[in-house]
């Protein structure tokens, strides 16, 4: 599902128009956006917790030459479902 066919289910289900749908959504794209950077963490009921995690500094090898190199620490985005979402994705 592409983010155009998100606003028109949303604005189909909701009795709204196409516009008012894409304000909606961007609108909630961007509150998680921002809670991620200001709390690092949003959890929504039946979908899940967004998390930003701190990654440490590690060696690691590039595939192609197998030279060492080193990956310098950083900040990373996770996502773990909520128990309601994979049961309902099991289900189905």
């Amino acid at each position: 599902m592409t983010k155009s066919d998100m606003i028109s289910q949303i604005a189909q289900r909701v009795s709204i128009t196409n516009k008012v749908a894409g304000e909606v959504l961007n609108v909630f794209v961007g509150l998680i956006i921002q809670t991620l950077k200001e709390e690092g963490e949003i959890r929504i009921d039946k979908l899940g917790t967004f998390k930003v995690v701190e990654r440490k500094a590690r060696a690691g090898f590039n595939p192609k030459t197998g030279a060492k190199i080193s990956i310098s620490a950083r900040k990373a985005l996770t996502f773990k479902a909520s128990q309601a979402l994979k049961d309902t994705v099991k289900g189905s």
